[in-house]
Formats: structure tokens, sequence, C-alpha cells
């Protein structure tokens, strides 16, 4: 019997955020495989892991996954992972691959399974859900995501100012992740949108480094972490007229 692979989402960073069935995971004696940027560098979400107190298995696996836009030499890196996966699995192991976040959302998790997917379809795999960064970042800011028939877009700010300015007259909320390339050019635009006070920033969500700003203005010129996020309510947009369904008049009966 082949192992089964598992996405298992362990939260943006606080190890209170793991979730029961994650728990129980890591605890199966299941091989654990976790994501790297380089040989050399640390894991993020082992870190995390190590936090909540329970001991690192000897024999965890790293995959490295480089931060490049080279699809070329990133396809190579996913075939490696994907190899060092299936050798596990089909030695009858469960495997782990532990993802920061949740394993749905903007996640190497899908990249891997899909590459194991196509080396070995016989392999099954499982994602376990989890608790996403912006999802913890809400919270911890006292921000309401979406609330009634409020809408919600969740995006990269990297896809540019241009983007996310078109964003704000459609949704009534946006959460821009990793806003560290773009701060500076977003925060003119929220300025020019008067929607500073109805903004707020978060970089490292549940670690101990977390840091809070409501006042945006204090971020100017500042290089702030990759991991930061921004959550952005539009109290501006003009909301179209509702479509609402018909209801049937009930005949009268004699």
């Amino acid at each position: 019997m082949k192992g089964k692979l598992y996405g298992v989402s362990i939260g943006p960073g606080d190890p209170g955020m793991i979730t029961r069935r994650a728990w129980e995971l890591l605890q199966s004696g299941a091989r654990w495989t976790y994501p790297v940027k380089s040989e050399k560098s640390d894991s993020f979400v082992l870190d995390i892991v190590r936090r909540s107190e329970l001991p690192l298995p000897e024999n965890r696996t790293a995959l490295v996954f480089p931060m490049t836009q080279d699809k070329e030499k990133l396809a190579r890196y996913w075939l490696r992972a994907a190899e060092a996966v299936i050798e596990i699995a089909q030695s009858g192991e469960d495997v782990l691959f532990l993802v920061e976040g949740d394993a749905s959302t903007y996640s190497t998790f899908g990249h891997l399974a899909r590459s194991v997917n196509s080396l070995d379809s016989e392999i099954e795999i499982v994602t376990v859900a989890g608790v996403s960064s912006f999802n913890l970042a809400a919270a911890d800011l006292k921000m309401p995501l979406a609330e009634t028939d409020d809408t919600l877009a969740i995006l990269p700010a990297i896809y540019g100012v241009a983007m996310i300015d078109r964003l704000l007259t459609e949704f009534d909320t946006l959460v821009l992740l990793k806003v560290n390339p773009l701060l500076d050019q977003l925060l003119d635009l929220l300025e020019d949108r008067d929607l500073l006070a109805e903004s707020a920033f978060i970089e490292r969500a549940g670690t101990p480094e977390e840091r809070i700003v409501h006042d945006l203005t204090q971020l100017r010129g500042e290089k702030v972490n990759y991991l930061s996020l921004m959550i952005v309510r539009n109290h501006h947009r003009v909301r179209g007229p509702k479509v609402r369904g018909c209801k049937k008049k009930r005949s009268e009966t004699a």
C-alpha cells in the first residue's frame, strides 16, 4: 500500500492556531516534509511547530522551493520535491507537507500536489484546512473582513497599483498580501482615495514579532517584512442596485 500525501495547514504563526486535525497528524508517525527557500535557509513553518513544544522528528525532510519567477527553474525544483515525496509514499509511509497559513491559499502545496499526481496518480492527496494569515490579521486588527452583503477581494500587492485602484471601486474590502515591494505607492493611492483611516497594516501575524500599525503614515519609506499585509475597508464605494429574486404570488383557491 502506498502512503498518502497530506497538505497540513499549520496556520500563520501562532502555534495556538494549529487545528486539532493537524495536531493529530503531526503526532501520527507520518514523515514530515516542509518548504525552505534554499538548502541553508531556516523553515518558517517548522519554527511554528517548534514553538508549539511538539518534538521535531529527526527524519524530517526539507524540500527546496526557491524564491524566483523563473518558471523553468521552479519546475525543476517542484519535480525534485515530488520525486522525494513519491519515494517516501511508495515505501508505504504517509507524508505530511507542512504549510504556513492555509494549504489552499497561495501555497506551494498546490504545485507539489500537481507534480506528485502527474508522476504517480495512485498516491492519494489530502488537504487539511487551516487558518490563513488574513483571518488571524483581521481578528488581531479588530477589523471585519466582510459584513452582511459586503464584497471581498484577496490578492498579492504585486499585481500593481492600477489593479488595486480598480478593485477599490468594485469591492468593499481588499486584503493586500506581501505589500513590501509597493508600500509607498499603496500609501499614496490610499491617501488620494481618503482611505488611510479605513486601513491597517500587520506583519508577521501570530508570531512573537507581530507588529500592528493603524496610522499608516508611519510606514512611509520603511522596508517592512515580506510576511506583511494590509486590510483596506472602502467606505466610499458606490454600490449598484441589488438583484433580488421575484416571489411568486400564491394562487387563491375557492
